[in-house]
């Protein structure tokens, strides 16, 4: 005979597994398909060792936004993403480099029809901020990111994002820039 404790947690166990299945089944992983998908090629094997990569689609979005209750914004924004793609790289080779390739991806992504946003150079630092707009929506935001040393950074944003939420999303990205306010303080100039 199986003891109530331990059917109770196999039961959890299932409930867990299937929910998995389900949402593998129908857009786990973000959408090549969509508009704000940006093809971005590789940072370069000999100069980055890849840390980190995250790939999450529609239905891990809605999933996450269905149990925020306590940030309307945060779920406003989860509930028009398709996708979020984000890779993190540690610079273990030459990091001028690395920000050469930065840019390279910034200029093809413009050359695709990706429009330039923000571009800030601040000695080795480099970041670009690029906006995919069709039929006059923004659907996909691109920020790369090499901090000229150590990092390089890959963010792509898929789904509609209306432009009163740059402020969530930039804060989201922690870039500090003009006007964006940090969660629990108004609007303020860049620090």
């Amino acid at each position: 005979m199986i003891d109530r404790p331990f059917r109770s947690r196999f039961s959890r166990l299932l409930g867990v597994a299937g929910l998995c299945l389900v949402l593998t089944a129908c857009g786990l992983t973000a959408p090549r398909s969509n508009d704000g998908f940006a093809d971005l090629d590789s940072l370069g094997v000999r100069d980055v060792d890849q840390v980190m990569t995250l790939s999450i689609g529609p239905a891990l979005l809605r999933f996450v936004a269905s149990h925020i209750d306590d940030d309307p914004e945060v779920r406003a924004l989860l509930k028009g993403l398709d996708g979020v793609r984000i890779r993190i790289y540690e610079i273990d080779g030459d990091a001028s480099r690395v920000a050469a390739r930065i840019n390279a991806m910034s200029h093809k992504l413009q050359d695709d029809g990706w429009e330039s946003v923000l571009s800030i150079r601040e000695g080795d630092e480099t970041t670009h901020m690029l906006l995919r707009v069709v039929n006059r929506q923004i659907c996909g935001m691109t920020v790369l990111v090499s901090d000229g040393d150590s990092e390089a950074v890959v963010i792509n944003l898929m789904g509609e994002i209306e432009p009163e939420q740059f402020g969530d999303v930039m804060v989201a990205l922690d870039m500090n820039s003009p006007g964006v306010r940090k969660a629990g303080n108004a609007a303020h100039e860049g620090s």
